[in-house]
């Protein structure tokens, strides 16, 4: 089995706990837990009313408001984003 290298060359982070590799590791430093009631929806019917929950989540400057309504994987796409960036690939 040969080796493979393996190059990072952007990080990036979007959690419950934190947007940023600096805010989500600081929180984490912290013993933050991300965990908190779930306020966006009706949570009646289902047996769970918690969740890590992305907030503060703005991806309007890379993705438009039409597309983000029918998008279910913006934060993939933030994620990648902002990873591309980070390595200077992304103005």
């Amino acid at each position: 089995m040969s080796k493979r290298r393996v190059v990072v060359t952007g990080l990036g982070m979007l959690s419950p706990v934190g947007n940023t590799v600096e805010s989500t590791w600081k929180a984490l430093l912290a013993g933050q837990s991300g965990i908190s009631l779930i306020d966006h929806f009706d949570t009646s019917a289902y047996a769970t009313k918690f969740a890590g929950l992305v907030k503060d989540f703005n991806c309007e400057d890379i993705i438009s408001r039409k597309e983000q309504r029918k998008d279910g994987c913006l934060h993939s796409i933030w994620n990648c984003r902002w990873r591309s960036g980070h390595a200077g690939f992304w103005p």
